[in-house]
């Protein structure tokens, strides 16, 4: 087993799991096989109860995990399937060493960090590192074929941060305990270049080597990001004043896409140095699966024609708040050989109150809603911005315009229908209005109104379509049933989907048992459909999620097109 520790220093947010990302992609091209842990130092146990602005989204695994965005980095990457277990924080650790301590594993002794929290990290890593991720589901170990498979994993926030001292102390001894040919250390800095001077300084990166060393560990490769492509003077004096070789200094400078973030750690030879510093029998040159990267990288460059998306949503300030939603949406595009122009929609000011308080910034966002060539309004949580919500999905039915509804944007899409074809104006979700007359969507049986963290219906869920007569089946190649991950609280009340049937919202998709509705779709629209499940959580570069490719075919004119060609893409 191969372990690659990637630091971060200077600043958070630095591109670390890009990077790590990358470094398992070329790995995997390799023929080896990849797996991916992040360490996060924040005492929560998970990433369920963040709010978006705090880490960005909270990415869903198949187990029902709810974990850090950079999981779905490395699981759309290396196409692979992770666990909670890969997500570890110090919430979790300190849980565990507790819970064994009441259990009286360390009975007779005093618990302290040092062993007990520092052992209880490395063993998880090790541990978790032999679980396979593969469809194959064959064990991350060695073999004929695939020779040394490699384990990669991530350190979050930055070195110097108080609460990660503890992680540093345990991969500081647990290199030791690897050897040296089995761990290698990647530490990722920034090379700023202030505008008043227009030089590119690295006293940052040498002060961050500096204290990565004066930890115990010592960086083998030193990852520089920059906006712009960085000088060799510049790569010469951090490989001085950091005590590496100069090959051991790599650029990754702002590139128009991440699909272009592993080229250029190819380009640098960094097949080479991992296959000569951890003594892995591969060649030096990447398979056909980083060709295939380069090709998509090319192509993504080279898109003329614009298909725009507008994202109605409350978090929309940050990018990272939907960050699986604009890559789903970024592969579908990407499929069709569009690309992407995506509107953020603050649903708030499509309301009539910010007509009153802000009227430019009302006509604005309606300006942007109605020029846009397709509308998605994703999943959230709270009555803040639902009104703008349904005023866009209401736009959307009218119109005609292509719309896509996840989770809560399902749920308000059958509200606005009830409202607005059934006449039933006070209708609502339970979540907003616990009394209403007409509850459309309501909470679930087994939703604990106490706990708040992981009490959802969380994870990979199977869903059965109940006719063939559906366009998302097609889209999907004319299953018989789906499997995609669900998180959420409130459900369709199932004892009035006939009133919406008669009036033509077809609940096409229902769960094994057939109480919980999963998919909606409108007659005679172009594309109005809605899913109860997150399915940008399954999308990949080169496997785009159905529901996602239907709604930028719609958007474009090619939806028919392509059903007719037996859901085959054009060249």
């Amino acid at each position: 087993m191969k372990y690659i520790l990637v630091t971060g220093g200077v600043i958070s947010g630095i591109g670390k799991g890009i990077i790590a990302s990358s470094i398992g992609t070329i790995l995997k091209s390799c023929g080896l096989r990849v797996t991916a842990i992040k360490i996060d130092p924040y005492i929560n146990i998970d990433a369920g109860t963040f709010s978006p602005y705090e880490h960005g989204e909270v990415f869903v695994l198949n187990d029902g995990g709810e974990v850090d965005l950079d999981l779905g980095n490395y699981e759309r990457f290396l196409d692979i399937s992770l666990y909670k277990d890969n997500n570890i924080t110090t919430g979790k650790i300190y849980q565990h060493v507790i819970n064994k301590e009441r259990h009286g594993d360390y009975l007779g002794k005093t618990v302290q960090v040092v062993p007990h929290i520092t052992d209880a990290v490395q063993e998880w890593v090790m541990n978790q590192a032999k679980v396979p991720v593969d469809d194959d589901r064959e064990e991350p170990q060695i073999c004929v074929i695939e020779a040394n498979p490699s384990f990669l994993f991530q350190l979050g926030g930055t070195i110097g941060d108080i609460e990660g001292m503890p992680f540093i102390e345990a991969f500081r001894q647990f290199q030791f305990k690897a050897k040296r040919e089995n761990f290698c250390n990647i530490h990722v800095s920034l090379v700023p270049q202030p505008n008043a001077t227009g030089e590119q300084k690295t006293k940052p990166t040498q002060n961050s080597v500096r204290a990565l060393r004066g930890l115990g560990l010592s960086p083998d490769l030193i990852v520089c990001r920059s906006a712009k492509p960085i000088e060799m003077a510049v790569k010469e004096k951090i490989s001085m004043f950091c005590h590496v070789e100069p090959e051991q200094v790599i650029f990754i400078h702002d590139v128009s896409s991440t699909y272009r973030v592993p080229i250029l750690l190819e380009e640098q030879g960094i097949i080479k140095y991992f296959k000569q510093r951890l003594n892995l029998p591969i060649d030096d040159q990447p398979s056909d699966l980083l060709m295939r990267w380069k090709k998509m990288a090319d192509r993504y460059e080279r898109l003329l024609k614009v298909c725009s998306i507008a994202l109605v949503g409350k978090y929309t300030k940050l990018s990272d708040c939907y960050a699986s939603v604009f890559k789903a949406l970024e592969h579908s595009a990407l499929a069709i050989n569009h690309k992407l122009d995506l509107m953020y929609i603050d649903s708030t000011e499509l309301e009539r109150a910010t007509e009153v308080e802000n009227s430019v910034k009302y006509h604005q966002a309606w300006h942007k809603l109605c020029k846009a060539d397709g509308i998605l309004v994703p999943g959230g949580f709270g009555i803040r911005g639902t009104e703008g919500k349904l005023q866009a999905i209401s736009w959307a039915r009218t119109k005609k315009k292509p719309f896509l509804g996840v989770c809560l944007g399902m749920q308000l899409a059958v509200v606005e229908f009830a409202r607005n074809c059934l006449n039933w104006k006070d209708a609502n979700s339970t979540e907003f209005d616990p009394d209403t007359k007409n509850p459309v969507v309501i909470d679930m049986p087994e939703h604990n109104l106490g706990d708040m963290g992981g009490t959802m219906r969380l994870g990979k869920r199977k869903t059965v379509f109940k006719t063939q007569n559906s366009v998302l089946r097609r889209l999907y190649g004319d299953e018989m049933f789906v499997e995609e991950r669900h998180r959420h609280r409130y459900e369709v009340n199932p004892e009035l989907t006939h009133c919406f049937e008669e009036k033509g919202l077809k609940f096409v998709g229902h769960d094994t048992e057939g109480n919980r509705m999963e998919i909606i779709e409108l007659e005679n629209h172009p594309y109005f459909v809605g899913v109860q499940f997150h399915p940008e959580f399954s999308s990949r570069p080169m496997k785009p999620s159905p529901p996602y490719l239907g709604l930028l075919l719609a958007a474009t004119g090619t939806l028919n097109a392509y059903l007719q060609r037996g859901c085959k893409l054009s060249p």
